[in-house]
Formats: structure tokens, C-alpha cells, sequence
């Protein structure tokens, strides 16, 4: 692999990484919006269950799933 190719790569998962950061982000905001009432899913106890499940798979996509991928590339690279 040239240094070009493992550049592309490198950059290639990084923008991977950061669309799966703000896509969490993104999804807990939303789960915030649907527990406060802002959009309407079905009633108040719909929207705070369907709320509280996106704001824990968003906050999940956050903080563990890069970290998931991150190890896995390591290891497919040795």
C-alpha cells in the first residue's frame, strides 16, 4: 500500500467517524426536541419512551460506536 493509499483511508475514516459523532449528536437533540414536546409522536408517554430510546441510541452512536470502529481498524491493519 502506498503512502497515498493509506492516506485516503486514514481521511476516508475520519470523515466516517465524524458523520457517525454528529449523527448521535443529531439523534439526541432530537430525542430532547420529542421529550420536551416540540414533535409530537403519538401523545406524552409515547414521547418520552420513543424521547428517552433516541437519546440513549445518540448518545450510544456518540461516545461508543466510533471507539468500536476505531479498534477494529487497528486491528484489521496488523
Amino acid at each position: 500500500m502506498t503512502s497515498n493509499d493509506s492516506e485516503r483511508i486514514a481521511r476516508a475514516r475520519f470523515y466516517i467517524l465524524a458523520a457517525l459523532r454528529l449523527g448521535g449528536v443529531l439523534l439526541v437533540m432530537a430525542g430532547f426536541a420529542v421529550i420536551a414536546g416540540k414533535w409530537d409522536l403519538g401523545g406524552p408517554d409515547v414521547n418520552r419512551v420513543a424521547g428517552a430510546i433516541m437519546v440513549l441510541v445518540g448518545a450510544f452512536d456518540f461516545a461508543v460506536v466510533p471507539l468500536l470502529l476505531a479498534r477494529r481498524w487497528k486491528r484489521e491493519s496488523r
